[in-house]
This record gives C-alpha cells, structure tokens and sequence, in this order.
C-alpha cells in the first residue's frame, strides 16, 4: 500500500503543476508558457536520470533508498514552496525529479520482489495504479487548493504526502537486499534492434501528443470554455476517471486482439478526440460548452491511458531477452514526451492558445501512428527474415539424417 501512496505522490507532484500554471504565472510573474517549461524541465532531467539512478542504486536495500529519497523528494518540494522566483522554482524542480527518479525503479523492483510467484507483473501493476488515481483525486486536489489558496498550498500538499510515504515505509515496508548490478549499456542494448527503437520513438511521440492536452489543461479549457478553477478540476477529475476505463480496456484489448491492433485503435481514438477538440476551439473560441469538452477529454483519457498495457506488451514481444530493459527505457521515452509536451506545447500556446496546443497534439498523434506502424512492418520483417534464414539448417539437417 505504501508503494501505490509512493507513486501517487509522485504523480501528484508531476501532474499537478498542469493544473495551477495560471497561478505560478502570475505570482511570479512569467507567462503560461514559460511557467509550462517546468513540466519540461522535470521530465527531462526524470528522463536522463531514471536509468542511470537505478544502476547506482541496484545494490543498495531497498527500504534506505525509498526512505531516503522521499525525505529528499518532500525537502525539494519544500524548496519549491519557498522558491521566491522563477529560477529557485526550476532548480527545485529539477532536484525534485531527480529524487522521484531514484525511488520509482525501485519501487517497481520492490514489489516484484514482494510479489509471490507468478504474480510479480500484478503487483507492479498496482503499484502503477497509483499513477493513475493522481490523475483522478491528488491532481484535483492540489489544482483546487492552488486556485482557493495559491499554488504554493499546491505544493505544501504534495509534502504532506511525501511525508506520509516516507512515516509508512519507514514503520512498515520490510528489509529487502538490493537487486544484481545491470550496466547502463545492458539497458540501451535493445536500441540497437530496431523495432524495439521504432516502439520507443512512437511511445515518445504518443507521449507527447497525448500528456500536451494534460500539461495545458489549464489554458485549453479557459481558451474552449472559459472554464473556472471548480470547473477545472472536475474536468481533470474526469479525465483521471476515464484513464482508469482507458487502461483497463486498453489491457483487455492487448489479450484479446493483439497490442498492436489495440495500440492502432487507442492511439487512433485519442488522435481522434483531441483534432475533434481542435476543430470546434477554432470554430466556436472561447463559446464551447463545458460538457462537450468534458466528454471530448474523456475521450482524448480512454484512448491515451488504453495505450500503455500493449504499449510494454509489444516492446516485452519485440524485444526478446532484453524485454525488461526495452519496458524499462519506456518510462524514459514516455517522459521525453512528456518534455516535448511541455515545450511545443509552449511553443503552440503562444501561437494560438490552447487551440494551438490542441492542434500540435494531433499532429504529434499522427506521427505516433505513423512510427507505430512502421514499427510493426520492422518486426514482422525481422521475424519473416528469422524464419527464412532456420528454414535452411532445418532442411540440412533432415539431409544428414
């Protein structure tokens, strides 16, 4: 349980800031936009560090890592809190995407340590779930406490639940050795294959088309319907509970149609919804009723959420004895697009609003789809090149017999 807390607080932490840019903006006097690049900065700095932390810290207890680096993620937070500019605010950040890059690898390494045989993806799975409901009550929350007390409140929040982990896994997580050192060149070696650098590069792109509309919620929904800070947050809420259905749906879907027809039709529905978005925010600016954007958002959060299950599964395929490295430099991907997400999305908003922005991620969702499937086409050629080159050992060998 701790651990599900673990990474909402760090979905939390990420997330939020989405949801209070308005009020960072005008306390500290920087545009949207700018205010915006702190969800790039800390995505890249994750990005970077997430696989070269989880090599330094392999065999190192799991418990001091978890412990320590939440203290230091509460500590950052702090800092954030207090920061009296712009700048203070971003070396924060920065510090504070370090410290959760330390603890999420573990963690998923601690549950599947925990977990009984045969059980160890289920509980990894739970473990991400806490991802999942940041979206649909810690990131409502603080975006509701940014806008009744400042943003700072936002982040006051986010310490009281850093805080709250760090008391529950120092009281009750038990003592577990740390795991066999992994080189970071055992990590990157499924890039060299190439659907597996094919899935990365559409997970990136598909990341950043999907997480854009979630980075700039804020000013998508003021510039759609001049939405209010309640109203805001209900939509987030909403987004967050469509997540859910999203990613249980996309899971079921992997099993029973495959991960990649499943990837086509979710990604195709998220790509779907967003340009949806964007056509009516050019039509009808400032004059969209909220519902249909509540319901175009839900349906942006189905397919975007039903896209990480066949997403892993389809890199585990792909990828052969380096399944777990190729699902482990997905997060790093994901969180690349997240950065993208944060700075075209910038780029985008300064052009034209969040109409702009929505227009970017649709685009961007077009080039996922095209990456995706050109994936595929490698890996059923490097599988139909396989069987080409055994077919002759086989026939040898029924010769000497």
């Amino acid at each position: 349980m701790c651990l599900v807390v673990l990474t909402f607080a760090i979905g939390t932490d990420d997330f939020v800031i989405a949801g209070v840019l308005r009020e960072i903006a005008d306390d500290l006097h920087v545009s949207e936009a700018s205010a915006g690049q702190l969800v790039t900065v800390f995505s890249v700095t994750y990005a970077i560090s997430a696989p070269i932390a989880a090599v330094l810290t392999s065999r190192l207890p799991r418990k001091p890592v978890l412990v320590f680096g939440m203290i230091v993620f509460a500590l950052m937070n702090l800092g954030a809190a207090l920061a009296p500019s712009y700048g203070v605010l971003m070396v924060f950040r920065v510090l504070a995407a370090i410290a959760a890059s330390l603890m999420t690898p573990a963690a998923f390494a601690t549950a599947a340590t925990l977990a009984p045989p045969g059980r160890a993806g289920r509980y990894m799975g739970t473990v991400a779930t806490g991802l999942t409901f940041a979206l649909v009550v810690g990131v409502p929350v603080g975006t509701w406490l940014g806008g009744e007390f400042g943003w700072r409140s936002t982040m006051v929040y986010v310490i009281g639940l850093a805080c709250l982990v760090a008391i529950g896994l120092a009281a009750f997580m038990p003592k577990l050795p740390g795991a066999a050192p992994q080189p970071l060149r055992q990590r990157l070696a499924p890039l060299r294959r190439l659907p597996v650098l094919g899935a990365l590069l559409a997970v990136t792109a598909g990341g950043a088309s999907g997480l854009m509309a979630l980075v700039y919620i804020s000013p998508i929904a003021a510039s759609l319907s001049n939405a209010d800070s309640t109203q805001l947050s209900v939509l987030i809420a909403a987004g967050g509970i469509a997540g859910i259905a999203g990613a249980v749906l996309g899971g079921k879907g992997a099993d029973r149609l495959g991960p990649e027809r499943t990837l086509i039709i979710a990604l195709s529905g998220q790509v779907a919804a967003t340009a949806l978005l964007a056509v009516i925010g050019w039509t009808w600016e400032a004059q969209v009723p909220i519902i249909l954007v509540g319901i175009l958002y839900a349906g942006w959060a189905i397919g975007g959420w039903a896209i990480n299950s066949p997403s892993q599964l389809r890199l585990l395929k792909v990828s052969g004895d380096a399944g777990n490295e190729a699902v482990a430099l997905n997060t790093s991907a994901l969180y690349i697009g997240i950065a993208i997400a944060g700075l075209v999305g910038g780029l985008a908003l300064e052009w034209r609003g969040g109409t702009g922005v929505l227009t970017a991620s649709a685009v961007l969702g077009i080039v996922s789809l095209v990456v995706y499937m050109f994936s595929f086409w490698a890996g059923r050629r490097g599988t139909a090149e396989s069987a080409a080159n055994s077919h002759p050992v086989k026939e040898s060998a029924s010769d000497h017999t």
